[in-house]
């Protein structure tokens, strides 16, 4: 029996083609509540929500129940709805669902390369909508849940056929249309752009801009803000009538254009939340009333007193609501980020976005995010509250089926923002919270009814706060609960009044300094200039008394360093620290209100920048050898051990920028990071190009060698973000640096050669990038040798004769043997693979790849991967399979899409010369089917792998 499901309008079932009838409202909506998430889990806690919103009638789960046995009943054997320890879920083959269809039809006309055949495409998932949906179902709160997501998958899809149509030249066809939808959804600013567009086009300026005058005031009236900036943009362009705008492949007013893909449509997962290290306690009331904010509203913020315990609620809150967000739940931790600027990158990470384009960090946010349901979690926003603000608008604008949750000691004052005070922790929780604490800390401690009154009062005293009883109660091991609050009381008699959450907490928080040991005092504040954690290591030279900046060995007979060790484990059972033993080395961090509080002391000390200067030096000495050793067999160690650091690294690069005279080590860092390639495969390129420039233009007078070797790295990372003119522009900053003899000669040769090859496809760069590795390589840069040898076989692969091409690679080979490293032998692996495809064996060629991209994945490598995947679908072209070279080249661009990654100069050249021949075996719907397969594969690499 085969099943189809249609919930693109009013509900519907049918078996083997012939519809069934449900009557039953709360059945019909039980169905809908489960096919919204199709083959996953629902809980039942989930469905209870759907099915009756805030306020369940009593045996809610039990009546779940009666309704899945039923449905069951009336679908019959074999029945899709199946059951699971955690709830129910509902079995879809592939096709059954309209919505999948739907969202199918919408990722393949993303993908196409025409706008004729993108409008095609989306014409026919649209086509699929048959009226308004969750109309005939008995759940009001479902509809509330739903009914706004697919909204927006179908505005979403009509712009984008709106945005084909344009590019077909039909703007006079399309202008009723547009008036129609900017008057059902005169908020939304896409559509009005769209229309100022079609207008413009038709001849009409005077109505464009008056267009933007009515959507102007509309936005005022209504939310009391200005249009948006890509609206602010268009209007710019039609008051000086930009030619551009004319034609019909111009600029229009949103980013990502009729072939752009869209977000891949398996989930991503359940989020990035933590484990809980220590039991919770109390705050249900808070629990359930954050549950029922995120039920209704789109962002919630936590605000109050640090240490009042808004980030423990958060993350326990978000972590009971994950099964009503079927693609995850995820966490940015803000306390370490200090430059605004940083803060869409900082989000990316947290999302696990890698995305390697030349977008800007909002447009790839929203890119990735559409589509999507999910929450994400923004903690620690008071340092940064009006970038967050202006972040958090911008996404919960652009994605219907995103949610926020802040924490914040400020609440962030966008529209439609709820805003829960977190209080203070109440008598009875606070007295368990200071038993359960205290118990980790003396063993035998215990509540008793001798103490229990002493406790009560000291809870009491400490104002609930639940840092200021974790703090005090770890003082069990030596101190009697009476004599804590005796000593807690002589020191709130010395401050200025006392009943102030915030003034209890600074006030206990003093009160452990004062007991730690004056070394452990000093560590306390030096170490306040580390971010996001530290290793002992890190410690020791940084921390240590008589340390000198830069300097790695210890001073003297290595006393210092124990005694830096002694201090640490003193601070750890204080917990003013916590340690992590789970890796190969411990790591350890400082909570933010404690580092604060240390930071203001090593201030007070006049020693701030001393140690952060320390600081920085201790990370450029880490920096520089990773850029010595990466080419080694210790490439992929090095690698992940600068992803960890990335915290402590910005921190440095921070310090170069804010303190004056520091810019030329911070140009040196970033081009040491650059050299280890740190801002291709740890970070992003756009990162890499802000930091360095920002150093540039702070350091006009760096050594002529610096500046060519940062221009070098500007010049890669910008041809890798297929970036052109912004690589020409940096190859042509080389050239000027550089003097016969000199290192700088070489980066010159080394941009100027990659250039030709990725921007120009022209056969001098192979003669060029010969000369850069020899030079390199009689300089003794290793690295720098290496790049310029794969650069090099690239080139000979795609612009020379076959003698060139496979001694070259054979070159390549021989030279990552040597080296010994894992990472760089699958790049060499790749780069013979890429010979043989051109000029040798292609059957070779698919085992060479194969083999690198299995590599790769290994080392969590997602660059090498999303181009073997490009150059498999070439291979299979070449050898006569097209349908696996459609299907292939369906999950390069998934890939492509998934990490920003653009095809340019000769692999855009031969994408095109394989693609045509594939499109003409299959035919368009045929090629059209196999590109679907590979570009919805939950699994790219995979098939890659496996086809």
């Amino acid at each position: 029996m085969a099943f189809e499901f249609k919930v693109l309008g009013p509900l519907e079932v049918l078996s083997d083609g012939v519809p069934m009838t449900v009557s039953a409202p709360k059945h019909r909506a039980l169905i809908a509540a489960l096919l919204f998430d199709a083959n996953r889990v629902v809980p039942v806690e989930t469905l209870v929500a759907r099915l009756w919103g805030d306020d369940p009638p009593g045996g809610a789960r039990n009546a779940v129940k009666n309704y899945v046995l039923r449905v069951r009943r009336r679908l019959g054997e074999p029945c899709p709805l199946l059951s699971h320890p955690r709830g129910y879920l509902m079995t879809v083959e592939e096709g059954a669902l309209d919505l999948h269809r739907f969202d199918a039809l919408v990722e393949r006309a993303r993908a196409a390369a025409e706008p004729r055949e993108t409008a095609a495409l989306l014409r026919e998932a649209l086509e699929l909508w048959r009226g308004q949906p969750l109309s005939d179902l008995g759940s009001e709160s479902l509809r509330r849940e739903m009914d706004p997501v697919l909204t927006e998958r179908r505005l979403r899809a009509v712009e984008l056929r709106i945005d084909a149509d344009l590019a077909l030249g039909l703007h006079a066809d399309v202008l009723p249309e547009l008036r129609r939808l900017t008057g059902s959804h005169p908020l939304r600013e896409r559509f009005w752009g769209r229309l100022m567009v079609a207008l413009y086009r038709s001849g009409r300026q005077g109505e464009a801009l008056r267009c933007y005058a009515e959507v102007g005031a509309l936005l005022a009236d209504e939310l009391g803000v200005d249009p948006g900036p890509e609206l602010r943009e268009l209007h710019r362009r039609l008051l000086v009538a930009d030619p551009a705008l004319d034609r019909p492949d111009g600029p229009g007013p949103a980013a990502g254009g009729h072939g752009a893909p869209g977000p891949p449509g398996d989930a991503w997962g359940p989020g990035n939340l933590p484990a809980e290290m220590t039991t919770f306690v109390g705050r249900e009331p808070q629990l359930a009333r954050t549950a029922r904010l995120l039920e209704t509203a789109r962002l919630v913020t936590l605000t109050g007193v640090g240490g009042v315990g808004k980030t423990r609620l958060a993350l326990r809150s978000a972590a009971r609501e994950a099964g009503a967000f079927p693609d995850g739940v995820w966490l940015a931790d803000l306390s370490s980020l200090t430059e605004p600027g940083l803060l869409e990158l900082a989000v990316a990470e947290a999302l696990e976005i890698r995305d390697r384009s030349a977008r800007s960090g909002l447009e790839v946010l929203v890119d990735r995010l559409r589509g999507r349901r999910l929450l994400l979690v923004l903690d620690n926003c008071e340092h940064m509250v009006e970038a967050v603000t202006a972040l958090a608008g911008a996404l919960l604008r652009a994605v219907a089926g995103l949610k926020v949750l802040t924490t914040s000691r400020q609440r962030l004052g966008l529209p439609g923002e709820h805003v829960l005070p977190v209080p203070p922790l109440d008598g009875a929780e606070a007295v368990r919270l200071f038993a359960e604490r205290g118990a980790a800390s003396a063993p035998d401690f215990q509540i008793t009814g001798g103490n229990r009154d002493t406790v009560e009062q000291l809870c009491r005293r400490l104002d609930g706060v639940p840092l200021a009883i974790e703090l005090a109660a770890v003082r069990l091991d030596t101190l009697s609960p009476a004599q804590i609050l005796e000593r807690v009381d002589d020191r709130f008699h010395l401050l200025s009044g006392h009943g102030d959450a915030q003034r209890t907490l600074r006030g206990v928080v003093e009160w452990s300094h004062d007991l730690c040991t004056e070394r452990e005092r000093a560590l306390w504040a030096r170490l306040s200039v580390f971010s996001g954690g530290f290793d002992l290591a890190a410690a020791e030279t940084v921390c240590r008394d008589g340390a000198e900046p830069g300097n790695g060995h210890a001073s003297g007979d290595g006393a210092a360093r124990h005694a830096v060790l002694d201090d640490l484990s003193g601070l750890v059972r204080k917990s003013i620290l916590s340690a992590d033993t789970g890796g190969s080395s411990t790591r350890y961090r400082v909570l933010e209100t404690i580092r604060q509080y240390g930071r203001e002391r090593l201030r007070d000390l006049g020693r701030e920048a001393e140690l952060r200067a320390r600081h920085r030096d201790h990370y450029l000495a880490l920096a520089s050898r990773a850029a010595m050793e990466w080419c080694g067999p210790d490439d992929h160690e090095w690698l992940a051990r600068i992803r960890g650091e990335l915290p402590n690294l910005r921190a440095a690069l921070e310090f170069c920028v804010t303190e004056p005279g520091e810019a030329a080590d911070g140009l040196r860092l970033a081009v040491e990071l650059g050299r280890a390639h740190t801002w291709l495969f740890n970070a992003t390129p756009g990162e890499g190009r802000h930091w360095l420039e920002t150093m540039l233009a702070l350091q006009p007078g760096a050594p002529p060698e610096l500046r060519a070797a940062a221009a070098g790295i500007l010049n890669w990372l910008a041809l890798c973000q297929g970036d052109g003119p912004s690589a020409g522009r940096w190859a042509e900053a080389c050239r000027t640096t550089a003097h016969d003899g000199s290192t700088a000669t070489a980066i010159a040769a080394l941009a100027e050669g990659a250039h030709a090859l990725l921007a120009l496809g022209d056969p001098s760069s192979i003669p060029l990038l010969a000369r850069a590795r020899d030079a390199f390589r009689g300089a003794g840069l290793t690295g720098e040798a290496h790049q310029a040898t794969m650069v090099w076989s690239m080139a000979a692969a795609f612009l020379g004769d076959r003698a060139t091409c496979m001694r070259v690679g054979d070159v390549y080979m021989a030279e990552a043997t040597e080296h010994g490293g894992r990472w760089i032998h699958s790049w060499a692996l790749w780069g013979l693979g890429l010979a043989e495809l051109r000029h040798g064996d292609p059957h070779r060629a698919t085992e060479l790849l194969r083999d690198a991209i299995a590599r790769q994945r290994a080392l969590d490598d997602t660059w090498l991967p999303t181009w073997g995947v490009e150059l498999l679908a070439w291979n299979f072209s070449a050898i006569g399979e097209p349908r696996r070279a459609a299907r292939l080249f369906g999950a390069a661009a998934r890939l492509r899409h998934s990490f920003g990654v653009a095809l340019y100069g000769p692999f855009e050249q031969a994408h095109r010369e394989t693609d045509r021949p594939v499109r003409r075996a299959l035919g368009e719907d045929a090629y059209a089917t196999a590109f679907g397969q590979g570009f919805t594969s939950r699994d790219p690499i995979a098939l890659a792998l496996d086809d």
